[in-house]
């Protein structure tokens, strides 16, 4: 079972034009089964093809998506009642449990994400899809993942049971949760803006590499630009962040490139920069505690920020990621 990572109006606007899967498949040069899998909303699609989609489709870049402020109440819910039902069979066949078991196994082994997918003969993405309960796994891919770990198949299955019957894999399975929820419910409105692939804005990227997981994020250190995404092109104030750390664990991949606007209100189940220095910055999940007051979490190795009212305006949230 897939997860819905890109809710979309695709299929709608090319049935309205008369156009065939194949059709569009062959303008972007991609399989019919891509074309497919991208109007499920399993798959993304970049800036680029988005601009073609649109293109190919003669309509607006902006009403390719699906949000509560340019789409019709029944196309919302029913991609809403789609995710709830396939998060309900991941959780019923077991594969959120699969998932937390296997990061708990991989970090008591102390291997990474990346060794375990390569020894699976896995990419980064597939695994990273097991790992969060959101993907179903073959009796073959479960026996290379078990070699990667140096275990056999039943042993794997047998100590993951035995992680869950301790309850051990529960707080890993709701973090799990958490973090899909970041990356899968569309934030916020589409611009009302049509954009032509001539007109797409650049935007500026920042960020190096700094001590403990921070970036340094030098105004004056431009790295490169990259196109702005269709929702953000009115937005005057955006800027990019070469994520080059691993602090987030395995929420984003590293080289993401996060956007971030400082004039939009940060809340709880965001995913912010926090400026702890002019230049240093530190990206952090942001959640409340039992009081009502922020605060910022990483991983790699789990940490917890203290946000104070004082602190609000060194925050800058993260309200685009091109992964």
């Amino acid at each position: 079972m897939e997860e819905i990572i890109f809710p979309n109006q695709i299929r709608m606007y090319r049935r309205l034009r008369g156009r065939s899967m194949q059709e569009l498949a062959d303008h972007l040069a991609v399989s019919l089964s891509a074309i497919s899998k991208i109007e499920k909303g399993y798959r993304r699609v970049d800036q680029e093809q988005l601009v073609r989609v649109a293109e190919f489709l003669d309509c607006p870049l902006q009403d390719l998506f699906v949000n509560e402020q340019n789409s019709q109440v029944e196309v919302v819910q029913s991609w809403r009642r789609e995710q709830e039902r396939r998060n309900k069979i991941n959780e019923k066949s077991g594969l959120k449990t699969l998932g937390a078991g296997l990061r708990q196994i991989r970090n008591e082994k102390n291997l990474t994400l990346i060794e375990v997918a390569e020894s699976s003969d896995m990419t980064l993405s597939v695994y990273h899809r097991i790992k969060m309960g959101q993907r179903e796994v073959s009796d073959k891919e479960f026996k290379n993942i078990s070699k990667a770990l140096d275990m056999t198949p039943e042993d794997l299955k047998e100590e993951i049971k035995s992680l869950d019957d301790k309850g051990m894999l529960e707080e890993i399975i709701q973090r799990n949760d958490a973090k899909y929820k970041l990356l899968s419910t569309p934030r916020g409105a589409i611009s009302s803006f049509t954009v032509s692939a001539q007109e797409c804005p650049k935007v500026s990227v920042y960020g190096t590499a700094g001590k403990d997981g921070d970036i340094i994020i030098d105004m004056e250190n431009e790295l490169k630009k990259v196109d702005c995404p269709p929702q953000l092109i009115s937005k005057k104030d955006v800027y990019a962040i070469n994520l080059c750390t691993r602090r987030l664990g395995s929420l984003l991949p590293t080289r993401s490139i996060l956007f971030a606007d400082p004039s939009d209100v940060v809340s709880v189940g965001d995913i912010a920069v926090y400026y702890s220095a002019p230049n240093e910055a530190k990206i952090l999940s942001i959640r409340e505690d039992e009081d009502g007051k922020l605060y910022g979490l990483r991983w790699n190795p789990d940490g917890r920020i203290e946000i104070g009212n004082d602190d609000l305006n060194k925050i800058h949230k993260i309200v685009a990621i091109n992964l």
